[in-house]
């Protein structure tokens, strides 16, 4: 049986799974330096701090990770400044979208998001067009109930792919939309 190593197999899926983690830890590391940065170090202190290290420990993540990213958020100025962000864009169907995260590069970021919207069946919205159909609750973004839209088929599935698509992108922490789940 030549050609067939099931050492190769499970090395390419291992690779896989392990370029998955590496962006899931890379996300919440961010998360975690840029609430350390704002509110502190003090975990009892900084519930946003305390919800991220939640979510990592949640995850597995490693706890000299963890520890990596509040000293980086300590530190601050010698190292790269991180940027909240929140977009604003429409999706298929015409949904209402917020797009939150972190970035060191605020126009590669947004040019980047703009290019996958575009290429998606996504516009770009400007500042403001959109948030009036959210409130922000705990830190998330909640769907006002007379704003919510009920999508075809077609246009959820399409939805669904686009926020899929707009969550592979490394700087995006968190995608909101004001879509009725059927």
């Amino acid at each position: 049986m030549s050609g067939h190593s099931k050492w190769s197999q499970i090395k390419h899926q291992k690779a896989a799974t392990d370029a998955k983690k590496s962006k899931i830890f890379g996300k919440i590391a961010r998360a975690i330096t840029i609430a350390t940065r704002e509110k502190g170090a003090d975990i009892a202190m900084n519930a946003s701090l305390r919800v991220a290290v939640e979510k990592a420990r949640a995850l597995n993540m490693p706890q000299e990770n963890i520890e990596r990213a509040i000293k980086k958020g300590v530190g601050g100025a010698d190292e790269t400044a991180l940027l909240e962000f929140t977009y604003e864009a429409y999706g298929p169907g015409g949904v209402a979208l917020i797009i939150t995260g972190i970035t060191d590069n605020n126009n590669r970021t947004s040019n980047e998001v703009k290019h996958l919207l575009s290429a998606n069946n996504g516009k770009w919205a400007n500042p403001g067009s959109v948030l009036w159909a959210f409130e922000k609750r705990d830190g998330e973004w909640i769907a006002k109930p007379y704003s919510e839209l009920s999508l075809s088929p077609i246009d959820s599935d399409a939805l669904y792919k686009l926020m899929e698509i707009i969550d592979e992108h490394d700087d995006v922490q968190e995608i909101y939309a004001n879509n009725k789940e059927a």
